[in-house]
């Protein structure tokens, strides 16, 4: 699948610009399949969990040391929180937080000013002309910074990640109801959704706890107690209709089909293939658009796997299917 995709990007000269606003860790794993072809563009003001990009895993990576902001300052206060994956433009929310265990991962060491600029003034300096695939974890204003393109270059983006919070996490922030909500009116659907949770207790609780009779230790909470729900990673893909209705073109299609691809979404990269051929034709790469979606879902329906999937208990589908991979 992946040759397949190579081939594709390289005949129609396509190079997928992908923005990581919040760019602390490794960069998606999902993008492994097209970063030979793309350019990377990473935001992210701490540098205390960011890392540089290995020569050649991308055509191109560009790592910028700023925070990004809504409307051009220059500078902007940045809270360093005990844990550099939570730190924010915007301030935690301590009383909202108190209920949590993981409270202490927010508590601000530091207070900086650090340089911020608008995603629109970094895309215009680096003479960048598309921005395809958004993913934006800046704890709290994921949504914001994606209304805050300018029209043009929010139209030309296929694919969205955003990690709203579903509790208050920070004073002020872009909770997933309301991200939700704006991104279907954008013309996107959620194509996946991953619950993350934390322990509902009060660390005073555990403190007061741990120093007492009952010993109460945390890696024993953590193994035992149920999370509730408190942030999700959430992908977003464009509408077939709001292609169509912006009149995009080739380019525009080929990455929406190819982003269903990598997210597994074989039966949509079918309905993407079936619009491109009314569009533009019997052309040299159609063939390639319905095939490898056909491929992968009778490889996951024929043989052994597909007998795995249709007749044995889970327990046993699970153990035979990690046989399969080994």
């Amino acid at each position: 699948m992946n040759q397949e995709i190579q081939k594709i990007l390289s005949a129609l000269n396509i190079q997928p610009v992908l923005v990581d606003v919040g760019a602390s860790g490794v960069p998606p794993a999902i993008w492994d399949l097209i970063a030979k072809k793309s350019i990377y563009l990473g935001f992210d003001p701490d540098r205390r969990e960011l890392h540089d990009i290995p020569d050649g895993q991308y055509s191109r990576s560009i790592i910028v040391n700023e925070a990004i902001t809504t409307a051009e300052s220059g500078k902007v206060s940045f809270y360093l929180t005990r844990s550099p994956y939570c730190s924010s433009t915007l301030p935690p929310d301590t009383e909202a937080l108190s209920d949590y265990i993981f409270s202490d991962d927010f508590t601000v060491e530091d207070q900086v000013s650090v340089a911020a600029s608008t995603l629109n003034a970094v895309i215009d300096r680096l003479s960048l002309q598309h921005l395809d695939w958004f993913k934006a974890d800046s704890q709290g204003t994921d949504l914001r910074l994606f209304q805050s393109l300018r029209d043009d270059l929010r139209k030309s983006v296929i694919a969205v990640d955003i990690e709203p919070g579903l509790i208050d996490a920070y004073r002020g922030e872009d909770l997933f109801v309301d991200s939700h909500k704006a991104l279907l009116k954008e013309g996107f659907w959620l194509s996946s959704l991953d619950i993350k949770g934390t322990v509902r207790m009060k660390r005073d609780t555990l403190n007061k706890l741990s120093g007492s009779g009952y010993a109460l230790r945390e890696i024993d909470v953590h193994k035992s107690v149920r999370l509730c729900p408190g942030w999700c990673e959430a992908r977003y893909l464009r509408t077939l209709d709001s292609l169509i209705l912006e009149e995009k073109g080739q380019r525009d299609f080929i990455l929406l089909w190819i982003f269903a691809i990598i997210e597994k979404h074989w039966g949509y990269a079918l309905d993407i293939a079936s619009v491109y051929e009314e569009r533009f034709g019997k052309d040299s790469i159609l063939s390639q658009l319905y095939n490898l979606p056909l491929q992968q879902i009778n490889i996951g329906n024929t043989g052994l796997r597909g007998l795995i999937k249709k007749v044995l208990p889970n327990p046993i589908k699970e153990f035979l299917g990690s046989l399969l991979k080994n």
